[in-house]
């Protein structure tokens, strides 16, 4: 009986929080200032949508500083089980596979405009009188720099920020993952250097991110109103931005929590997650740098 008693473990259950609604409120208003503020762009109007956008930017950065205090708390004072711990992995690997059926579907709406819709519109298939009547003048190419309608832009090319900022996460890649060795060998120095230099790279990528956003608006009429190509390209680089943001994020909270001589070798899950979720986001960023800057 005895034997079969130590079969079992423990399985902590937390406490009714807070921080599921909260969170949950947060992403409403994320994703409804989202969208309100892309509709607003493209019709050059002025709202409500990019405050209700930071509202819920606020609101999420308050239930994760909330909710990662509680779990850190809970984690330090030895209430996770191993059976938790599986728990824990089973959750982020569905969470990541979360975010790749995500970053499916925009590549999905990229793939469907440059290989069904503009064909279309230039006559391709059995489309001929489509085309004839549409716009017959149009011609289907990609980046498609100038609209049926007549709006005509520039395409960003792969070479200048997108090649350092490719550079930058690749090498974030390495030094993340070496940071990952000197944990398990115990080598806190090693561990802090590392993950501070990724964190650094995290900063440099967003940084170069936003200056090419501004060269873009300012000096090439690249925006949200330049058609299909800049409703792709805002839509696919600025949700990957958002996620390097949020791991940068992850990478500090870690940090600081490695400072405080938290995590093992046996023990560092925490760790293990925010790194799997740093290598999502680079690889992202290689399809990414591949189908939108050089094909």
């Amino acid at each position: 009986m005895a034997q079969q008693e130590q079969e079992y473990q423990k399985y902590y259950v937390p406490d009714q929080s807070p921080w599921p609604i909260v969170g949950a409120v947060a992403l409403f208003l994320i994703a409804f200032g989202a969208g309100n503020f892309v509709v607003e762009q493209t019709r050059g109007e002025s709202g409500y949508g990019g405050w209700t956008l930071v509202a819920g930017i606020v609101t999420l950065i308050v239930m994760l500083i909330g909710w990662f205090n509680n779990q850190i708390h809970e984690s330090m004072s030895g209430l996770y089980s191993e059976q938790l711990g599986r728990s824990y992995r089973q959750g982020m690997a569905w969470f990541i596979f979360s975010e790749v059926m995500f970053f499916a579907a925009f590549f999905g709406a990229l793939f469907y405009a440059r290989v069904i819709s503009v064909p279309w519109l230039d006559g391709a298939g059995n489309n001929a009188m489509t085309g004839e009547v549409l716009w017959p003048n149009f011609e289907a190419v990609w980046p498609l720099i100038k609209t049926p309608g007549g709006v005509e832009t520039e395409a960003m090319g792969w070479m200048g920020l997108p090649l350092y900022n490719t550079i930058i996460l690749l090498v974030s890649s390495v030094t993340c993952h070496y940071a990952h060795v000197a944990l398990e060998k115990q080598k806190r120095s090693q561990l802090i250097a590392f993950l501070g230099v990724t964190i650094l790279l995290g900063f440099f990528f967003i940084t170069l991110q936003v200056e090419e956003y501004v060269h873009a608006y300012r000096e090439m009429n690249l925006t949200l109103q330049s058609g299909v190509y800049g409703n792709t390209f805002f839509l696919l680089t600025g949700f990957h931005g958002m996620h390097v943001t949020l791991g940068t994020i992850i990478l500090i909270v870690l940090f600081l929590r490695i400072l405080k001589g938290h995590f093992t070798p046996e023990n560092h899950f925490a760790f293990q997650a925010g790194s799997w979720y740093w290598h999502f986001v680079d690889v992202v960023w290689v399809m990414l740098f591949f189908f939108v800057y050089i094909l």
